[in-house]
This record gives structure tokens, C-alpha cells and sequence, in this order.
């Protein structure tokens, strides 16, 4: 089964690339002109053993938001591209990750219907040139992009930066799972006979 995905997005505020291979091994090659935007792209493919391609251009001179959030769409966009019609899937992930003095809960659900639950905080606006807002953007983007129920929580809080960290990896480590095919599920995991 080849379940990758390629995605252009091209607006007059960032032009976007992407490419994720589902059952990869992490490899990661990321471009966005953020650095710890890339350093988090690059933790999420290899935490979630997906191979991701991004090159990203945006209004940089402007902030990082339209960038970060364009991204998070093209990211949902691939993700949903690559599942196809989603058979055999596990459908559901969680992860509970600590990172030093950080917890963070995550919980998926690839059921086509998004909705988006977020429960963070940042101590920083910004972690280098990239500001901790864009976050939540990001994750929102995702969440509808992909048709997913994405629900992420700090249990624990810190260091802004490890707490950005915490939830790329979460979020990594609940959609390997989510998307992992099982091979006792025959067809559409759903009561419904379509997701």
C-alpha cells in the first residue's frame, strides 16, 4: 500500500510544498525560513517514523503566522490525501509524552469529522523568530485540513521551548498509531461502514 502524498499550496501570502510518506522510517528534509518551525517538523517525522518533505516561502517580513498556519493546512491536506479511504486503519492514537519538567497529552481521532481542543500555555511570545502562538495556529490547521478530532493538553508546564517540542512529539507519536494499519480491521473501523 503506498500512502504518500504530495501537496502544493500557492497564495499570494506563502507558497508551500509538502510531502509525507506515512509508513516511512523519519526521514525529514524541511525548509520553511523558521528555524525552530524546521527543528519541530524535523521532530515530528521522526517521532512519528513519517518521511516529510517542506519547503516553504512566506511573508516572513510580516511574522511567522501565515506561514506556520499554511503549512499546518497542507500538512492536514497530506495526511487526509495519503490515508485515502482510510481501510484497515487503527483510526484512534494517544500518546502521553514528558519532556524534562513537561507533560503533554495528546488524543486523535481520524473520523473525518474535526474539531479541535487545545490546552496550552506559553510563559515566551516567541522562540526565536518563531512565536508560540503560531502553535495553536498550527495545529488547528491541521486538525481541519485532515478531518481530525485533535485534542491536546499541557498537563505539566515549563520552558516554552520544551513545551512547543513536547506537542510536535505527542502529536507525532498519536498519529503513528492512529494511522497504523491493523490487520485484524476488515474495511472502515466504523459502525457506520464509512469514515
Amino acid at each position: 500500500m503506498n500512502r504518500i502524498s504530495n501537496i502544493t499550496r500557492t497564495t499570494k501570502e506563502t507558497d508551500i510544498t509538502l510531502k509525507i510518506d506515512l509508513d516511512g522510517d523519519g526521514k525529514v528534509s524541511t525548509d520553511t525560513g523558521i528555524g525552530f518551525f524546521d527543528h519541530m517538523i524535523d521532530a515530528f517525522g521522526r517521532h512519528g517514523c513519517f518521511d516529510v518533505e517542506l519547503k516553504a516561502k512566506g511573508d516572513l517580513d510580516v511574522d511567522t503566522h501565515h506561514t506556520v498556519e499554511d503549512c499546518g493546512i497542507v500538512l492536514g491536506s497530506a495526511i487526509k490525501e495519503a490515508l485515502g479511504d482510510k481501510m484497515g486503519i487503527t483510526r484512534y492514537g494517544h500518546f502521553i509524552l514528558p519532556m524534562d519538567e513537561v507533560l503533554v497529552l495528546c488524543a486523535i481521532d481520524l473520523c473525518d469529522r474535526p474539531f479541535f481542543v487545545f490546552d496550552a500555555q506559553f510563559d515566551a511570545e516567541s522562540i526565536g523568530n518563531f512565536e508560540t502562538e503560531t502553535v495553536r495556529e498550527f495545529f488547528y490547521a491541521v486538525s481541519y485540513s485532515a478531518g481530525m478530532n485533535l485534542h491536546l493538553k499541557v498537563l505539566s508546564g515549563g520552558n516554552s521551548h520544551h513545551v512547543a517540542e513536547a506537542l510536535f512529539k505527542c502529536f507525532a507519536r498519536a498519529l503513528k498509531e492512529a494511522v497504523s494499519l491493523d490487520p485484524r480491521v476488515k474495511g472502515i473501523p466504523s459502525t457506520k461502514g464509512r469514515i
